[in-house]
């Protein structure tokens, strides 16, 4: 444990009361010579809020005095909630302390509701803001201008002093810096940074969002120097210690639209033993430590994808280019070699630098048709089609045994969403995953297992792909529900993922099938990154990874790099220290950048259905209840888009909200909107600024 861990848990030990910098040094014996590194530790913890100075210059922890830290997040209403561990705490409209949506806060919790499930508390202190920069519509006046935001949740409008406008134009999109916070009922001041153009310009819907998440659409001048230097194709050198496999039949298989290609396969068999080979691109050999690069793939953390744009981990020349493992040129990879029984059991494996020279460029949809019997797409591909059958065997065989093990299969159709020329949305449907697609999901699994189990028994740092057991909490909220329908989960609220696998596999293909699948994802923990193998509870797997994504997600970056040392010249003492501390930032920084893409992406999506829908107001469709709350229902379409049925627009009765089982029911007429009823609906409003699409009934 080091210093500052040391500092933290004394500070947090209900043995002691709050302590000053001289009883902190005799309690923990800390030699007077390092007084100044340990004010140094103190400044930084309480700066950041992990501890309290309190007005009589003594330390605690803000546990012992009855504060929290945690995010805030908005409501436009005023109020909002500090998101903290052990729950959510509401914050009143007046006990906000200016703070914006997304700030890091400290928060003294009410007395009277420590103890409690529904805490209520005031922000005394803003640790950290979430961004100064805000992306909004600029208003012009005589004298001086103002930025309405984007997001609601924001709570102010900016005022914009006339020598900072920047001449911006009323009504265009614009990025405003704050230069003064919010303060005594003040709204915050700023200046306009950058002018993006008026809405509905080409682009300046999806610029919006980049500015808004903080993205970085473009690469400094130092990136795209070291890309330079970087050789558009492999030379002699490169492959002289590396395993050649450009002689076997190794092919790529992914979607229509793809440009760059992580993962190669190649599969055979012999005697009852199959011999996967999964090739993932080589992209630490071109990005290096602490070079340029991979300084922005860490900042960067993770690619991020728009309908019809995409804010890359990686520069063009490497994640099309060089590490793309495009078909009929030669490249550099990261192998993992595995023999599997019949039984879907890796026997023995290797894990080896390669060179390849992948066949052909297959899509899931091409391979699906073949599997499925395509005449002309099986003569076209005939010097492959026997590995193509080979790989649906196997893949078969893989996926029997991890449902077999508990793991759990929320097999949600992906809403693809295409866009023009100019960026606007002409068609989105569902896409139904297909064999060859189920394909790679297997053979990625089985090298990720692989990888992640390889290097914990080698007691080497890594970043594993971690899926936490659901609280007692949540299950308990669960059952509660489950109980309308007769079931419930877990034995002293310890269920296997196997529990929750066959409870699903009950109510598939049933009218309750969206329901149960909804509440059991509210259920289950979100997956992170972490330094520690803590398994992957949904998968029911002990150990696992991510590492068939390097292009595209830094921890599977990480790892290769980790990889490549240990198997070329071992981890020294003094590297294991390094790696250590390595793996655990990269895991964090990960895990955050994760969640922003996560939002980023889904806030572009919503947007362009919300475009989309604007074309069909006043047309009637059919769709089912997909989420039902106190206020309306929401109904989502075939083609995977929803739309909220307000409870006002409800005007054949009069609706009680059940919580217990999530439904509406009217009072006279007992008539019920539960989620998976059909409904009929008709479009009545769809604004892609504020992503809302209202529907009412039929």
């Amino acid at each position: 444990m080091n210093r500052k861990d040391t500092i933290l848990k004394f500070l947090d030990d209900d043995r002691f009361p709050p302590v000053n910098t001289d009883d902190i040094m005799i309690m923990l014996e800390i030699p007077s010579e390092d007084r100044a590194e340990l004010e140094k530790i103190l400044s930084e913890l309480s700066e950041n809020g992990d501890i309290v100075l309190t007005s009589k210059k003594k330390y605690a922890s803000p546990r012992k005095l009855g504060y929290a830290c945690g995010k805030f997040s908005a409501n436009e209403r005023g109020f909002g909630f500090v998101i903290h561990d052990d729950g959510d705490i509401f914050i009143p409209p007046d006990k906000t302390d200016s703070a914006m949506n997304g700030d890091t806060v400290m928060v003294q919790v009410s007395s009277s509701s420590k103890s409690s499930m529904h805490r209520e508390g005031k922000i005394i202190r803003i640790l950290k803001r979430n961004s100064s920069k805000i992306v909004g519509t600029f208003h012009a006046s005589r004298n001086f201008g103002f930025v309405i935001p984007d997001e609601r949740k924001t709570g102010f409008d900016i005022f914009i002093p006339k020598a900072h406008t920047a001449k911006a134009k009323n009504g265009q999109k614009v990025v405003a810096e704050i230069i003064k916070w919010p303060q005594n009922g003040k709204k915050p001041e700023g200046r306009i940074c950058e002018i993006l153009g008026y809405p509905g310009d080409k682009g300046v819907d999806l610029l919006s969002i980049v500015r808004h998440y903080n993205l970085h659409n473009e690469f400094d001048e130092k990136v795209l120097k070291q890309c330079e230097k970087i050789s558009e194709s492999i030379s002699e050198a490169d492959t002289k210690y590396r395993e050649d496999f450009r002689s076997h039949n190794i092919i790529t298989i992914d979607g229509v639209d793809s440009r760059d290609f992580d993962d190669a396969v190649c599969l055979t068999k012999n005697g009852g033993i199959y011999t996967l080979e999964v090739h993932i691109a080589d992209v630490a050999h071109y990005v290096t430590e602490n070079s340029p690069l991979d300084k922005e793939a860490f900042h960067r953390g993770t690619s991020v994808y728009f309908p019809g744009m995409v804010v890359p981990m990686l520069p063009e020349k490497l994640s099309n280019g060089i590490c793309s493992l495009n078909p009929h040129e030669d490249r550099l990879t990261l192998s993992v070699i595995m023999d599997i029984n019949q039984k879907g059991e890796i026997l023995e494996h290797l894990i080896t630098e390669g060179v390849i020279c992948s066949k052909e460029r297959m899509t899931y949809d091409d391979v699906t048709a073949i599997i499925e019997g395509d005449k002309p797409l099986k003569e076209k591909y005939g010097h492959i089609y026997d590995e193509l059958m080979l790989m649906c065997e196997l893949a078969k065989i893989l996926r029997n045994r991890r449902m077999s093990a508990g793991s759990i299969d929320f097999d949600f159709p992906e809403t693809k969403i295409e866009v023009d020329k100019n960026g606007k949305a002409v068609d989105v449907y569902k896409y139904e995953s297909g064999i060859s697609n189920k394909i790679i999901e297997e053979f990625m699994l089985a090298a990720n297992k692989t990888i992640a189990e390889e290097f914990f028994w080698a007691d080497i740092p890594f970043v594993y792909r971690v899926h936490e057991k659901p609280s007692n909490e949540k299950i308990a909220a669960f059952n509660e529900f489950a109980k309308n329908f007769g079931c419930k989960l877990g034995k002293n609220h310890e269920p296997h993922p196997g529990e929750f696998a066959s409870l699903l596999n009950k109510f598939k293909g049933t009218k309750e099938e969206l329901l149960f699948s909804k509440m059991m994802l509210r259920s289950l923990m979100k997956a992170k990154y972490s330094e520690n193998c803590d398994g992957h509870f949904g998968l029911a797997f002990k150990y696992y990874c991510h590492f068939t994504s390097p292009i595209r997600r830094y921890p599977d970056l990480v790892i290769h790099r980790i990889i490549k040392e240990f198997i070329n010249y071992g981890v020294s003492e003094k590297r294991y220290s390094f790696l250590k501390r390595l793996a655990a930032e990269s895991a964090k920084r990960s895990s955050e950048t994760e969640l922003v893409a996560m939002d980023a992406e889904r806030d572009a999506d919503d947007m362009k259905k919300a475009e989309y829908m604007k074309a069909h107001i006043g047309e009637c469709f059919e769709a089912i209840v997909s989420s039902v709350t106190s206020f309306g229902f929401f109904a989502e379409l075939e083609n995977g888009i929803e739309g909220l049925v307000r409870l006002a627009d409800l005007k054949d009765d009069y609706y009680i909200f059940n919580e217990r089982d999530l439904s509406l029911t009217g009072e006279r007429t007992h008539k019920t909107y539960r989620i998976g009823d059909p409904v009929e609906i008709i479009v009545a409003a769809s604004n892609p600024m504020t992503r809302q699409i209202d529907f009412y009934p039929a």
